[in-house]
C-alpha cells in the first residue's frame, strides 16, 4: 500500500468535532468500543490510568518547568485538546499528546479526553513527529533520530520525507548528519549547551575525543560559531609555524594569557606575529562587561601616575 500524503499539513484535520456521549461514569475500554461503533472517532472521556505513552515516540525529554506550567493551566481549564490514541489489548496508546497526559497526571486528573484512530506503525511515528515539530518540542537529536528511522525502517526517500513533514530536503539532510557527532557531543546538544551552528561545525572533526574536547571548549569559553569554524580550519590546515627559535616562547605566551584572563575576568588572547611583535585581544560579551574592563584599565593607569 503506498504511503499516505499530507500528514505534514497539520493535526487539526485529524480531530473531529466533539460529540457528547451520554454517560455519567468513566467508560471502560469495552464500553468505549461499543459506544464508538455509533460514532466516527468521537471524543471520549476515559480513565487516565487506561492511557499509556508510546515507547517509540520521538520525544524523550520533557522540561519540568514547562510541564508544571501546563499542569497548572489544566487544573484551571482542563485538557482542552484531546489526546490522539490507538487501542491496544487492554489500554490506549498515545499517538499525539504525551505532554498533555503527563501534565494531566501531575494535575491529579482522573479522566482525560481522547480521540481513537487506527494507524500503521509508520503513520504513528509520522503523526508523533509532526505534532512535535509543529509545537517545536523536539530537540535537534530527537528530531534527527525520528527522521532517520522513517528513512531506514520505512524505505522513504528524503524528498518524500521532506514533503510529509513540511521541511526542505536540505533541512532533513543537515538534521540527520547530527547523528554523526559523538554520543557525548549529542548529549550537549540535547542539554542546549551547543546550538545547531556549533554542532554542524564540529562535524568536520572526525575524532570523537577531539570533538568532545572542542565542544567543551566552545561551552566553557562561549565561542561563536565563526570562532569555532576558524579554530577547526586551523586544526585541519595548520600553518607552517613559527620558527624553531620562536617555539620555545609559546609556553610563556600561554602563561601570560592565563594571568591576564584571571586579572580581566574574561578571555584574553595573545597573537604573536613574530618574536618581537603581536597583538592582545580582550573579549567582552555585553556593554556592562566592556565598561567593567574599561574601569579596570583606567584604575591601572591611575595607579601608574600616583
Amino acid at each position: 500500500m503506498p504511503p499516505k500524503k499530507g500528514l505534514g499539513k497539520g493535526l487539526d484535520g485529524m480531530i473531529p468535532k466533539k460529540i457528547e456521549v451520554p454517560q455519567n461514569t468513566t467508560p471502560t475500554i469495552t464500553e468505549v468500543k461499543s459506544e464508538q461503533s455509533k460514532y466516527d472517532a468521537a471524543e471520549l472521556l476515559v480513565n487516565i490510568n487506561e492511557v499509556e505513552p508510546n515507547r517509540e515516540q520521538p520525544r524523550k525529554a520533557f522540561d519540568d518547568d514547562s510541564l508544571l506550567e501546563l499542569s497548572e493551566s489544566i487544573k484551571q481549564f482542563g485538557v482542552i485538546q484531546p489526546l490522539l490514541v490507538q487501542r491496544k489489548k487492554d489500554y490506549y496508546e498515545i499517538i499525539a499528546g504525551e505532554r498533555r497526559w503527563r501534565a494531566a497526571k501531575q494535575a491529579g486528573l482522573k479522566e482525560i479526553p481522547i480521540i481513537e484512530k487506527k494507524y500503521s506503525d509508520q503513520e504513528v511515528l509520522e503523526v508523533s513527529l509532526i505534532e512535535n515539530i509543529q509545537r517545536e518540542q523536539l530537540n535537534p537529536i530527537e528530531e534527527a533520530i525520528a527522521f532517520k528511522r522513517l528513512l531506514d525502517d520505512y524505505n522513504l526517500k528524503q524528498d518524500e520525507l521532506a514533503e510529509r513533514v513540511s521541511k526542505s530536503r536540505t533541512a532533513i539532510t543537515n538534521s540527520i548528519r547530527l547523528l554523526k557527532l559523538s554520543t557525548k557531543v549529542q548529549e550537549m546538544v540535547i542539554e542546549d549547551m551547543l546550538d545547531m551552528g556549533h554542532a554542524r561545525a564540529l562535524l568536520a572533526v572526525e575524532d570523537p575525543n577531539k570533538q568532545f574536547e572542542l565542544a567543551q571548549k566552545i561551552y566553557d569559553e562561549k565561542l561563536s560559531v565563526r570562532e569555532v569554524e576558524k579554530m577547526i580550519k586551523g586544526l585541519k590546515n595548520p600553518k607552517k609555524s613559527v620558527k624553531k627559535e620562536h617555539k620555545e616562547h609559546l609556553f610563556d605566551y600561554t602563561d601570560i594569557e592565563n594571568r591576564l584572563k584571571n586579572i580581566m575576568g574574561t578571555k584574553v588572547m595573545i597573537q604573536a606575529k613574530s618574536e618581537k611583535k603581536g597583538k592582545i585581544e580582550i573579549e567582552y560579551y555585553s556593554k556592562e562587561e566592556l565598561e567593567r574592563i574599561f574601569e579596570l584599565l583606567m584604575s591601572v593607569e591611575e595607579e601608574a601616575h600616583e
